[in-house]
């Protein structure tokens, strides 16, 4: 689940800032000219989606500019829950409805794979951020009830994704939560964001890659033998492909119909001694509008978000960040039986979302060598690796067997 929020002076910690700038290990060392001299690929934006592209650019050889109007790692990246899901917002039996079977089977495959993938890549990299795979409960809310979650499990099983229905008894004795059901499924994960996308970009640094903040890309045009980026301050950067990992910030020309913004709240409990042990390990949502979402981390709290509504500016009002602080608390006493009390840490941001829950990458529209990774909802970390792959695989000449399911539709 991916969202945002910052706020620097130390006495606000609590009241906007995400958790995890209040740890060690998400800084990056940036300098602040971006260079006259060409490179092979800018990215735009240095949170998880341009770190996993950086990433995978410098280890198939490219040379690399990372530009951010901002520090690196302080964007949406360091509010997201990290709460690493394949399982797409959109089930797979309703995705179904909306483009081919067979493309939406191959869509939630490739979400299985990304997990995967991002867990082997941090283990190869020795990358620190406490990324743990871990298994998901899906529960019955108002948009599923049990019936329909029993057949969302099977469907799920039939294309060689590992999904069990839990009926109400199994899961109130199991897990102390009554519902009409839920979906225990594998392939899942958590990290700590910050940590991920700054390992990800140090280690695009030791290839050669450069980060340059703060550096804002104001337009671009696409030339024959590749791309010109203008900046605010006048001044014009070329390489042979250029791609925005800018999340909900992108440029009046990239605008898109399927792409639509909202905002979402989260919250960081105090330590928990007396978790269950089942808490520690699982990452939980529910099939409800708004729904609640939450997992452990590994100090003992609970980090849970929700109460998500189609807006973009409300993320910024203290008393809304409140208020909806109290209704997560809340919300997440309920369902478990777990005295959380008041929140240590609470936050929020605005995100990008599609209709069909799957996110835009592609090349933007009129242009070869200019491509643009959007509307990641909220498997932003699961699609940024999606997009790492298919993006790298283009500029380096080729094709992702995936990347139509992805594209500008």
């Amino acid at each position: 689940m991916t969202r945002a929020g910052k706020n620097t002076r130390k006495d606000d910690l609590r009241t906007g800032e995400p958790f995890w700038m209040s740890l060690p290990g998400g800084k990056v060392n940036y300098r602040a000219d971006a260079g006259q001299a060409g490179c092979d690929v800018i990215i735009v934006g240095a949170g998880i989606s341009g770190a996993l592209l950086a990433e995978a650019l410098t280890r198939a050889g490219k040379s690399v500019l990372v530009l951010d109007r901002r520090a690196p790692v302080v964007g949406s990246t360091p509010a997201s829950t990290a709460m690493i899901q394949h399982e797409i917002d959109v089930p797979l039996t309703d995705l179904r409805k909306q483009m081919s079977p067979r493309a939406a089977n191959a869509a939630w495959r490739r979400s299985v794979k990304a997990v995967a993938d991002l867990i082997d890549l941090t283990t190869d990299l020795k990358i620190s951020c406490r990324m743990e795979a871990k298994p998901a409960l899906y529960l019955a809310g108002d948009q599923m009830d049990g019936k329909a979650l029993e057949a969302e499990a099977a469907a799920r099983r039939r294309i060689g994704i590992r999904a069990e229905f839990l009926g109400p008894a199994r899961l109130l004795e199991t897990y102390g939560m009554a519902r009409d059901g839920a979906i225990l499924s594998h392939d899942s994960a958590s990290a700590n964001p910050a940590q991920l996308a700054a390992g990800l970009l140090r280690a695009a640094q030791k290839r050669g890659a450069i980060i340059a903040a703060p550096v804002e890309v104001s337009d671009f045009a696409e030339l024959p033998s590749g791309v010109a980026l203008a900046t605010a301050d006048g001044r014009v950067l070329t390489a042979e492909h250029a791609v925005f990992c800018t999340g909900y910030e992108f440029l009046e020309k990239m605008q898109n119909p399927l792409h639509r913004m909202t905002s979402t709240w989260a919250i960081a409990t105090r330590e928990i001694s007396d978790m269950p042990e089942w808490m520690r390990d699982t990452i939980v949502w529910e099939a409800s509008d708004p729904y609640l979402y939450f997992r452990a981390d590994p100090s003992g709290r609970l980090i849970a978000g929700g109460e998500d509504e189609e807006t973009s500016d409300k993320n910024t009002r203290p008393s809304v960040l409140r208020r909806k602080a109290r209704e997560i608390a809340s919300k997440l006493e309920a369902l478990t039986g777990v005295p959380v009390g008041k929140p240590d840490f609470r936050w929020a941001a605005p995100f990008s979302v599609t209709d069909d829950g799957l996110p835009i990458i592609d090349r933007v529209e009129g242009h070869e060598r200019v491509y643009a990774v959007m509307g990641f909802g909220g498997n932003g970390i699961t699609f940024s690796m999606i997009a790492a792959q298919i993006v790298a695989t283009a500029i380096d000449g080729g094709r992702d067997p995936d990347a139509g399911l992805f594209a500008l539709r």
